[in-house]
């Protein structure tokens, strides 16, 4: 059966798609977005605080390296399809970087499956989340130089995009999220468990409600970008599944870290990424990745890629 959570994304595309005047206030899905964050960030810092963080060196390391390859392993394939070259670099950036929700999703599937996984998954989504997005803007300045025409880089040059790569609002409040619980552990964090644990799962279904409104408001725009977006967005998402699963079993991960590695790796971010790229690359269809990645591979991932990920999982290990 469907998780719940799921259930909820899936209403929120049919009151779209039937032109329903659902809506979530916009201040709402911030404040929603601000709290998964840091629930998510929490969990993983409380488990840091119980381990010693030099055994977890080649699990960073290793999510870290697939984040920055995901982009160039991608780019030529974008290429192949006639994505110009600006657009095949913003859109390898987001498939390069990860979705948080699509990793609490994963989360609550494992957890009704009774799949147990490493109580510090929420750290691989912190160290993957800003690899991708700098691969992606390698690629498009190595683009920009090699064009005779290209336009000016982003004002503000490279500190600039360090600054909204690395401090922007997904990973200074996931980074922020592991450092409180880290040093506050257990003891510290136990007057807010009521508030960061307890609703987790509540709010996650309210945030699906509201990104299937989005997502189905997208739907419309696959049309207008054609074939070459529905093939990045469906067959894209399994094939980095399984280099995503085969690092994690190269690291000796369990079946739910199995399973969550290659959901990250067959994810793409809708949140750091945008903002990132739009800096990084204003030339870029931003429509384009968005649709791509909200649109098409968020809702595959939920609804089908998910439980394909687990059964590889399963299979693997």
């Amino acid at each position: 059966m469907i998780d719940v959570v799921v259930l909820f994304f899936l209403l929120g595309v049919f009151a779209r798609l039937v032109g329903s005047d659902l809506r979530l206030p916009e201040a709402l899905y911030e404040t929603l977005s601000i709290y998964l964050l840091l629930a998510i960030g929490l969990k993983g810092g409380l488990e840091l605080s119980r381990q010693p963080l030099g055994a977890l060196a080649p699990q960073i390391a290793a999510c870290m390296a697939l984040g920055f390859a995901i982009p160039f392993l991608l780019y030529p394939a974008l290429r192949a399809l006639r994505l110009g070259a600006l657009d095949a670099a913003a859109v390898a950036a987001h498939y390069g970087s990860v979705s948080v929700v699509t990793f609490a999703v994963a989360i609550a599937a494992l957890a009704r499956a009774g799949i147990e996984h490493e109580s510090h998954a929420a750290l691989w989504v912190a160290v993957m989340e800003a690899p991708g997005i700098v691969a992606g803007i390698l690629i498009a300045r190595w683009v920009q130089r090699r064009s005779a025409t290209a336009a000016a880089p982003a004002a503000g040059g490279w500190g600039a995009l360090a600054h909204d790569v690395l401090f922007g609002k997904s990973v200074l409040l996931l980074a922020g999220g592991l450092l409180i619980g880290a040093v506050a552990g257990d003891a510290g964090v136990a007057p807010i468990e009521a508030v960061f644990v307890t609703p987790f799962k509540g709010v996650l279904a309210l945030f699906l409600l509201e990104l299937g409104l989005v997502a189905g408001a997208r739907l419309a725009e696959v049309r207008r970008f054609g074939a070459a977006v529905l093939a990045v967005g469906l067959v894209a998402p399994p094939l980095l599944a399984l280099l995503g699963g085969f690092t994690a079993v190269l690291l000796g991960l369990t079946t739910g870290g199995v399973a969550i590695v290659a959901t990250l790796a067959a994810s793409a971010s809708y949140i750091a990424a945008p903002t990132a790229m739009r800096v990084a690359v204003p030339q870029a269809n931003a429509a384009l990745s968005i649709t791509a990645a909200l649109g098409i591979t968020f809702p595959f991932n939920i609804v089908i890629g998910i439980p394909l990920y687990i059964e590889l999982a399963r299979a693997w290990t």
